[in-house]
């Protein structure tokens, strides 16, 4: 019986370590939630065919999750001892991160257009760009951050790369 418990606990720890490294802003999940919420108190239907709309969802979901794979990912491969997403070992400006500042932010709103879309419902047209802004200053802050911690390299990175998307400045 002692060894179920030392398994258990041993799972709970592994557990513990993903769900601290996981990059799921609260804002996120608020904003989901609220959505499927007024989804299904006030439905606003998306214009055209659920199957388009499930299809069109879908793919965003997927682009969503593949672009915060690769940037944990690129995280790691990054990472010479344990991996904590919160305390940065060295600026990574490769993979998506040369594409983007904040893969992991977009990669979620990605996710989160995809999710409303594939329930067909247009209330995430109108809570994303309030999430985003609302977002917006928590990546502020993670940027003041980086650049107290990259004080050399964080400057030319940060006038390179966009923040979010969009092309990049040289």
């Amino acid at each position: 019986m002692k060894a179920g418990v030392g398994s258990v606990r041993i799972l709970a720890g592994r557990v513990k370590a993903v769900y601290e490294n996981l990059p799921l802003p609260a804002p996120v999940v608020a904003a989901m939630a609220l959505d499927a919420a007024l989804a299904r108190l006030r439905p606003l239907p998306l214009p055209g065919p659920r199957s388009v709309h499930r299809m069109v969802g879908a793919g965003l979901v997927i682009t969503g999750a593949g672009l915060n794979a690769w940037a944990l990912a690129e995280r790691r491969r990054r990472s010479a001892g344990p991996f904590e997403l919160e305390r940065p070992e060295d600026l990574v400006v490769t993979g998506p991160y040369a594409v983007t500042r904040h893969p992991m932010y977009v990669g979620w709103w990605i996710i989160q257009l995809g999710a409303g879309t594939m329930a067909g419902s247009a209330w995430v047209l109108a809570l994303l760009p309030a999430e985003l802004l609302g977002e917006h200053r928590f990546v502020l802050s993670e940027e003041d951050t980086l650049a107290g911690l990259f004080p050399e390299s964080y400057p030319d990175y940060a006038q390179r790369v966009p923040r979010y998307l969009g092309l990049p400045r040289r």
